[in-house]
């Protein structure tokens, strides 16, 4: 028996927010001062740094669980099962459904619940519950998955990552320019095709790095201080991913028994172009050998950091080839990274 992901969809708002709407932003240091420069250079250094030039909002009436529902949909027509026949659906989110142009998440009754209800799945036994584990909660809801099928208390599982983050951010705060919407599923099974995941790693690190990611004040002093926002220390991200991710990745590789040159592709969570680029290298240098070609497709680009859907989102544009220059083949080795709030990181190797 292996465990293979049979079927993936994914949802990308139509509504896309490019860099040039924030130029009349008004960005303020943490302490409420001015910054000094005009906006155009502030967005200009953005793109540098992360690489968005543009990212995708959900339309005002839609919240995270609709996303997911609309991945769902797409997973499971995908995968063609009838949607009766799931054991668990597992909800991979941040900040439950917050609704357009309020500041309080709702997560009475859990997103999961609310997915399988909108996806009229009649079956008591098709158990449903989220997780909060940060950007990485996609990855270690298929390692979940795996566990349910592996130990035999399941069948099938359908994991969803979903997120709107673009509800949560701070209009005064430069990184409000990252975040984005979206949604991703997967369809995991038990099946006697060949491949399927070869290994899983999960760590969290908590000593010093459980508030690298928080909720904090807006930057502008004179709004509402009980009123809380997404924030991060991202230098310290940065360095706690370069430090930690590629070994995460290692140690996951090294134990599936497959060799670093079997390695295709690599779907790494889309948080920042230069900090993806940098945890390639060191993955690479860890192994003594030179990075191949299109192994690490990107998406952050045009769709910015929707959290838990950029991994599940990414592989399913290149599985269905809407991705220039980069495609799955029967047997190819991949590997799905993720590092977040938490802090956790994970990483999955999978023979597709």
């Amino acid at each position: 028996m292996n465990i293979k992901i049979t079927g993936v969809g994914s949802y990308i708002p139509d509504t896309i927010e490019k860099n040039e709407n924030f130029h009349n932003h008004e960005f303020l240091n943490t302490d409420g001062s001015s910054i000094n420069a005009p906006n155009e250079v502030i967005v200009e250094k953005f793109k540098a740094i992360t690489g968005i030039a543009e990212r995708r909002y959900a339309k005002p009436h839609h919240d995270a669980s609709d996303l997911g529902f609309f991945a769902a949909e797409k997973a499971i027509d995908d995968a063609n099962i009838d949607p009766e026949t799931i054991d668990y659906i597992i909800v991979a989110h941040n900040f439950g459904d917050v609704k357009h142009n309020t500041i309080q998440g709702d997560l009475l009754p859990s997103l999961a619940s609310r997915i399988k209800h909108s996806l009229r799945i009649k079956n008591p036994k098709c158990v449903a519950y989220d997780i909060l584990f940060g950007c990485p909660g996609w990855i270690e809801g298929v390692i979940q998955a795996k566990a349910f099928i592996k130990s035999g208390m399941a069948k099938r599982c359908l994991v969803i990552g979903t997120e709107t983050l673009s509800r949560v951010v701070d209009k005064h705060d430069r990184d409000a320019m990252i975040f984005s919407d979206g949604a991703g599923a997967t369809i995991i099974e038990a099946t006697d095709d060949e491949g399927g995941i070869l290994a899983h790693e999960t760590a969290s690190f908590t000593y010093d790095e459980a508030y690298y990611l928080y909720f904090g004040n807006s930057n502008n002093q004179e709004l509402c201080r009980d009123t809380r926002y997404i924030k991060m220390d991202g230098r310290k991200i940065y360095e706690f991913a370069l430090m930690n991710v590629p070994n995460a990745m290692k140690a996951c590789l090294d134990n599936s028994g497959a060799d670093i040159k079997d390695v295709k592709k690599i779907f790494i969570h889309q948080a920042n172009e230069k900090m993806d680029e940098a945890i390639l290298k060191r993955f690479y240098r860890l192994y003594r050998t030179d990075i191949p070609d299109n192994i690490m497709p990107m998406s952050i680009q045009t769709l910015g950091n929707s959290s838990v859907a950029t991994v599940p989102t990414l592989f399913d544009l290149v599985k269905n080839n809407k991705m220039e220059n980069h495609s799955l083949s029967k047997g190819d080795v991949v590997i799905f990274a993720s590092v977040g709030a938490g802090m956790h990181i994970n990483a999955i190797v999978y023979k597709y």
